[in-house]
């Protein structure tokens, strides 16, 4: 068999891969014999400054190695960023199957290490403050990533098997937004656990779920009723999405979900709906607006939950339609809220599937050819937009019509890395009608199976963020947050998100279980809580508020004023 028929057949047993195990293999086997692989090994590339990464790579180990900590820590302040020497550039995941350059696989790794030997440093070789002070900075300074989830219709569905391999491979970014069909997904996530979406991908139940949407939609499009019925999308996203606010949903899961939804009327701006923007706004009515498509489902209005905890309109002169014309990918708005500067994006937007490329390399003229088009397809709609809006009153339905084809236009459908389907052109009659049981799950599938690609590429951009943030959860509320009041969080500690129910309970969990071991004449961290039984150490402080255990002695009068308020 000639060398073309074997990687001909490599590619074809990755297309039938079912685990992303079989795709890794099959795709290991296509770089060695295609010559990937010592392409890799190389460090020469003119797509990124190889020399640069090289000589930092070799600093990085020699202080390590020197035990040299605050060497090590000055290094590091000079710059932590994902695209050092270009190492970020799309291209350089495009060559091989699997993975990219080694030395880049080598310096993130270097990175990593180089951040859990800092972090695990007795306190005694650098300050546990002077630490926190460098995490929070470059936590900041490197950024987060967000996967961001497009419209689509019924092809929706995709996105859940690109989400399944993401959680399989504990990939899946806590930012996440959608908009119309990828909202419900964003919902799903926002409100369920990872226990319960593993559940949830059970074979069994993907089975009985994409049975049950099948039998809606056949009710919804070939029923006696002709029209849609909107109590139909309405039963969809009660059963999918508990009846739970934007806050709520973080505290249960500790995901920052965000879903888009556009106005109804012109001269108002799109919204991005999360636990910050609008944390008391129930996710269903969110989903239901940002799913609400012009001339299909009526506009929405939100609704909140008060201080009474009774549902009350959100915004009663307003009502709300599909997220995807204003904002499919809310990027900047999600860098200004979340500090993210990467983006993972599932596109199944049939407007821009056929220009993304997915990850293979397109040449420079199809790209410039695709700007070009898009410039003046631009410009045009600008024209007619200015005149329609010169005579808004004599044509409204028209000027709005424009003001949502213009914005569809106007967006930028790609990001750091995009996970597209195979197919590029699908019948837009079809995005709004049944699907069979079989085809549900084939989208499914098909999402799942696009995935594996990029999923190398995805473990290899997001390493140092997921490792930033496991340090710095650790720092707030495991093994290395500090003990006693002189220790304060940095500055750019303000941009990190709220702590979950989680997240205090286990933030009292470390300070029950230090008071407990805590040496004579410790103080009591702040928050912290008596184990049941447990005595305090002679001259502690009692936490503000705290009430005195069932039979204790007040405090004499000649102790310090915290006594006198712990025993009062």
């Amino acid at each position: 068999m000639s060398k073309a028929s074997k990687l001909k057949a490599l590619e074809r047993e990755m297309d039938r891969a079912e685990s992303y195990a079989a795709w890794r293999e099959a795709a290991l086997a296509h770089d060695e014999l295609s010559g990937a692989r010592r392409w890799r090994e190389m460090d020469q590339s003119r797509q990124y400054d190889y020399a640069q990464i090289r000589l930092r790579l070799d600093r990085l180990r020699s202080l390590r190695a020197r035990h040299d900590n605050h060497g090590l820590l000055y290094t590091l302040n000079e710059g932590i960023h994902g695209n050092m020497g270009g190492m970020g550039r799309a291209s350089l995941y495009q060559r091989a199957k699997f993975g990219t350059k080694h030395l880049v696989e080598q310096y993130i790794d270097e990175i990593d290490d180089a951040l859990r030997y800092l972090a695990d440093l007795p306190e005694k070789e650098i300050g546990i403050q002077e630490r926190m002070d460098f995490f929070y900075r470059a936590n900041i300074c490197f950024g987060r990533s967000a996967l961001m989830l497009s419209g689509g219709g019924v092809l929706g569905f995709y996105h859940m098997g690109v989400v399944k391999s993401l959680l399989e491979e504990a990939l899946l970014p806590r930012v996440i937004s959608g908009s119309s069909a990828g909202s419900l997904v964003a919902g799903v996530l926002g409100t369920h656990t990872d226990a319960e979406m593993r559940r949830f991908y059970d074979p069994a139940n993907v089975h009985f779920e994409a049975e049950r949407e099948a039998s809606v939609f056949s009710r919804m499009f070939f029923g006696t009723n002709p029209s849609i019925d909107v109590s139909d999308l309405e039963k969809i996203i009660d059963r999918l999405v508990p009846d739970m606010t934007f806050q709520e949903a973080y505290e249960k899961t500790g995901r920052q979900i965000s879903i888009t939804v556009a106005p109804a009327e012109t001269h108002q701006r799109s919204r991005l709906l999360n636990a910050i923007t609008s944390p008391n706004v129930y996710i269903r009515s969110a989903v239901m607006a940002s799913c609400a498509v012009p001339g299909v489902f009526p506009p929405v209005m939100l609704m909140a939950k008060n201080v009474h905890g009774e549902p009350q309109p959100y915004l009663p002169t307003r009502k709300w339609v599909d997220g995807s014309i204003a904002d499919d990918l809310p990027a900047k708005r999600l860098s200004r809220l979340y500090s993210t500067n990467h983006y993972i994006v599932s596109m199944v937007n049939p407007i821009a599937t056929p220009f993304l490329n997915g990850g293979k390399p397109r040449g420079k003229m199809a790209m410039a050819l695709g700007a070009l088009g898009i410039g003046v397809g631009r410009e045009v709609l600008n024209f007619y937009r200015g005149v329609a809006q010169r005579r808004g009153d004599r044509f409204p339905r028209l000027n709005l019509a424009l003001n949502s084809v213009h914005a569809l236009m106007d967006q930028d459908y790609s990001g750091d890395i995009n996970i597209v389907p195979s197919f590029r052109w699908y019948n837009p009659v079809k995005i709004l009608s049944h699907l069979s049981e079989k085809e549900l799950v084939a989208l499914m599938q098909g999402g799942e199976h696009s995935a594996f690609p990029q999923v190398e590429s995805i473990r290899i951009c997001t390493r140092i963020s997921r490792t930033m943030e496991e340090i710095l959860y650790r720092f707030e509320y495991g093994d290395l947050r500090p003990q006693g009041d002189k220790y304060h969080r940095p500055r750019a500690s303000r941009r990190r998100p709220a702590p979950t129910r989680s997240d205090r309970e286990a933030m009292r969990e470390t300070g029950s279980q230090r008071l407990a071991k805590a040496p004579p004449g410790a103080k009591t961290p702040p928050g912290a809580k008596t184990p049941p039984g447990a005595k305090a150490p002679p001259g502690a402080k009692a936490p503000p508020g705290a009430k005195a255990p069932p039979g204790a002695k007040a405090a004499p009068k000649s102790k310090a004023r915290a006594g006198k308020r712990a025993a009062g």
